[in-house]
């Protein structure tokens, strides 16, 4: 079984401010030390950075209103300094702390048909929208589309089971990390693209050690893969 949101649900929304800050990081220092958690909804959006950069605070009310997609939102800003002691700890050699070891897992051909039904429908709606496999059985949940247009095009599918809805932010509440489910497959923790490495990044230099294995488990391999 595998779940699946698009860039519209609010936890991707949430996940996708919190990256673009980091990316903002990154052009401001060389090897920045941050970490970003974002919670939005309703109307409002609250923001944590953890950081050896002083941000302009413009600049993330831009990337803020340019993911949400609308200016009328309440956002608040906290900046704080990494704390003292964790600073010092990395400055003479490379430290690894929370980022994790991870299970690298091939895709199974299930994780790629509800990968490209996910792509499709936001293709067409562009708006909040949840998809699960389970074997046969697919559960289509798409904001801002007719049920029965839905069924036409997917007749075996459990389709919006709570009727038609608008989603999006002004409807549900989003923060960081919650849907890590939709990116790690069949992976244990965090998997091929868990989004903690892009929203936490305290370390000049990043080696990852990830387990390579083949679906049969026939071939596995411990790999020490390095990522700046």
């Amino acid at each position: 079984m595998i779940e699946k949101v698009n860039p519209k649900h609010p936890d991707k929304v949430a996940d996708r401010i919190a990256g673009a800050i980091v990316d903002l990081g990154y052009k401001i220092q060389e090897n920045p030390k941050i970490a970003v958690e974002v919670l939005i909804g309703h109307k409002n959006c609250k923001i944590i950075i953890e950081s050896s950069i002083t941000f302009n605070e413009t600049d993330i009310f831009d990337i803020v209103y340019r993911i949400a997609e609308t200016k009328d939102i309440r956002v608040e800003i906290i900046l704080s300094k990494q704390d003292e002691h964790l600073a010092k700890n990395q400055n003479e050699k490379i430290r690894c702390g929370d980022n994790g070891i991870f299970k690298g897992m091939p895709v199974t051909k299930e994780q790629i048909e509800l990968s490209n039904i996910a792509r499709t429908l936001y293709s067409d709606y562009l708006s909040d929208g949840k998809y699960i496999l389970d074997g046969e059985k697919l559960i289509i949940c798409q904001s801002k589309a007719k049920t029965e247009e839905l069924k036409r095009k997917y007749p075996t599918a459990i389709i919006n089971p709570l009727g038609d809805w608008t989603g999006g932010i002004n409807v549900d509440t989003g923060a960081t990390n919650r849907k890590l489910g939709s990116d790690m497959g069949d992976s244990i923790t965090g998997g091929r693209t868990t989004r903690k490495r892009f929203v936490k990044s305290r370390c000049e230099y990043k080696y990852i050690c990830v387990y390579e294995s083949t679906r049969d488990r026939k071939a596995s391999r411990i790999k020490l893969c390095y990522w700046r």
